[in-house]
């Protein structure tokens, strides 16, 4: 066994009977190559064991066809100088679901240099990157709410000092963010930020006329270009 026992012991500790992983190995014989396949190996292209016999055909066969052609890029490199690949790709198992996929092994080269061995694990990152993916949509989410929020609390403010109206509360937000080119949460944001801190009162009074004066600049504006 080479270094890649680590791979092998990684693939079952990731859950070998669950689909997350599969080992392989190909010996290079007169009569062709040899496969051995893990159980692992079968279930991630969609198979049970003894359904097909794994060949390299079969294998760039299930290769995504996006990903197919730099696959066999890479293993006709390392067949040709050995030592270690490692690369990411979809395969396509047999019911057509489609895999995300990190494939690492070694090639082994025989004494005369040519290739006597390939193997290595291949690891499915479909679930891992599905979760990301989620969070990463629910913390766009969450942060999109709490914009809303801000910028609902900063309307609030201006209605209840200025006795306005929500749009034109929300305008004078809008137009502030103009002028001083920053966006309009930030504007938002800082306008509640004073106002939950009773020791920035003043500070507070004169941001709400800083925005007055900025909503009534706009509005003049409008009625001179018209």
């Amino acid at each position: 066994m080479t270094e890649l026992g680590d791979l092998y012991t990684y693939s079952s500790a990731l859950g070998d009977s669950e689909s997350d992983a599969g080992t392989f190995k190909v010996d290079m014989k007169p009569g062709g190559p040899a496969f051995q396949w893990s159980d692992g190996m079968y279930r991630l292209h969609g198979y049970h064991r003894g359904e097909v016999v794994p060949t390299l055909e079969l294998v760039f066969a299930h290769k995504h066809p996006d990903d197919r052609e730099r696959c066999e890029e890479i293993l006709a490199q390392v067949s040709q100088t050995g030592g270690y690949f490692c690369m990411y790709h979809r395969i396509v198992d047999a019911r057509g679901r489609t895999r995300r996929v990190l494939t690492s092994g070694e090639a082994i080269l025989g004494t005369n240099g040519s290739l006597a061995a390939l193997e290595g694990v291949v690891v499915d990152l479909s679930r891992t990157l599905q979760r990301e993916t989620e969070q990463t949509a629910r913390k766009a989410v969450a942060g999109a709410t709490a914009t809303r929020t801000v910028i609902d609390q900063a309307r609030g403010i201006l209605m209840g000092q200025l006795k306005l109206g929500s749009d034109d509360a929300f305008q004078m937000l809008v137009s502030t963010s103009s002028h001083r080119n920053v966006k309009l949460v930030a504007v938002a944001a800082e306008l509640v930020q004073l106002a939950n801190c009773p020791e920035s009162r003043i500070h507070l009074d004169r941001a709400v006329r800083a925005i007055q004066l900025h909503g009534r600049a706009d509005r003049t504006g409008g009625r001179r270009a018209g």
